[in-house]
């Protein structure tokens, strides 16, 4: 895969400044920038899409960014984004939270809210990933809660994350559309794991909340939905099967799903068409018939499947496959013709 390099020491001095601004201006998440020393300014920022969204590796000093209430309001593309710094330190604000962030630190971000990042003389060194915020397997506000915040990611389960994604920058060069779309898919299911190990450690220690209230159910919650992407395949999952292997009531149940927005049936099919959608998007999968990857997902009924799926969709699942490989064909073309270190 070809990655988008911008480097300032590609432009004059005197024009690097607003080089980087304009670039900040056009990124997914807008930023505006201020330069704390423009004499010395240098930044470089590598762009390497994934199927679920993005990975850029940046490097700059003497600089704050800041998404404000105004850039929130002209566009807000809903995402998160997991900064991990690998060299230098990085400073963070967001939800009236702070943190510094060193080295095998990493620090948490949502588009939807305005917020500061700031290096000051040493340069600062980030692998930064942003993603839809619907595609994380945690409740929104267990996200936001860290917003401003840190968590190590260069040693224990974090390291598992971090270490990831150093990796998969390091060998995105190498990687062809395919893999880069499964190991998208991996860095989000590390991600979930992550935070929920670092949700179900916190209501664990002494003053923790996982006994009861909203903290307790957000931990049920994680745990739930893991079951239920372990069972996709099962036709039978439903919230009576669920609420049975949790040793809970029905009305609970129904109670924590209440506080993320959904359902426990809604929940299972919204999990159930992503997973269809990503195997008819998938050319590795491209022998296996439409009912072979509705059953393996818990939808063993033909019609059924394509019923549900067109209403999740507005298309059939034919309709998709057909549109997601001549999208790929275009993507693949595209890539190939592009110069190296370009797309």
């Amino acid at each position: 895969m070809h990655s988008t390099v911008i480097d300032t020491v590609e432009f004059p001095v005197n024009e690097r400044t607003e080089a980087w601004a304009e670039t900040m201006a056009l990124a997914q998440v807008t930023q505006r920038v201020r330069f704390l020393e423009t004499a010395t300014f240098g930044a470089r920022i590598e762009l390497m899409p994934l199927g679920v969204g993005q990975l850029s590796a940046l490097s700059y000093a003497s600089v704050i960014a800041q998404r404000t209430p105004r850039l929130v309001r002209q566009s807000d593309p809903e995402m998160y984004h997991v900064a991990l710094v690998t060299a230098g330190e990085i400073g963070i604000e967001q939800n009236r939270q702070s943190s510094l962030l060193r080295r095998g630190d990493m620090g948490f971000f949502d588009s939807s809210q305005s917020f500061d990042t700031f290096a000051g003389d040493t340069p600062g060194e980030t692998l930064l990933f942003q993603f839809p915020k619907n595609l994380l397997r945690l409740p929104h506000e267990q996200f936001t809660r860290l917003c401003g915040l840190s968590l190590p990611w260069s040693d224990g389960i974090g390291g598992l994350f971090g270490q990831f994604l150093v990796g998969l920058a390091k060998e995105y060069p190498h990687c062809t559309p395919r893999d880069v779309t499964r190991l998208g898919g991996t860095a989000l299911d590390l991600l979930s794991t992550v935070l929920a190990h670092h949700f179900d450690h916190d209501s664990a220690r002494p003053g923790g909340s996982a006994a009861s209230g909203e903290s307790g159910q957000d931990v049920l919650f994680l745990r739930i939905s893991a079951f239920i992407i372990e069972h996709l395949r099962d036709p039978a999952l439903g919230p009576e099967a669920i609420a049975s292997a949790h040793q809970i009531s029905l009305r609970y149940l129904h109670r924590v799903f209440q506080q993320t927005g959904t359902t426990p049936r809604a929940y299972i099919r919204a999990q159930r068409m992503d997973h269809c959608r990503r195997d008819l998007a998938d050319p590795a999968l491209g022998h296996l018939t439409i009912h072979t990857i509705a059953a393996r997902w818990g939808y063993p009924q033909p019609d059924r499947f394509s019923r549900a799926f067109r209403t999740a969709t507005g298309m059939s699942p034919s309709e998709y496959r057909a549109a997601m490989r001549s999208s790929a064909r275009s993507h693949t073309a595209r890539g190939e013709d592009a110069a190296p270190g370009q797309e």
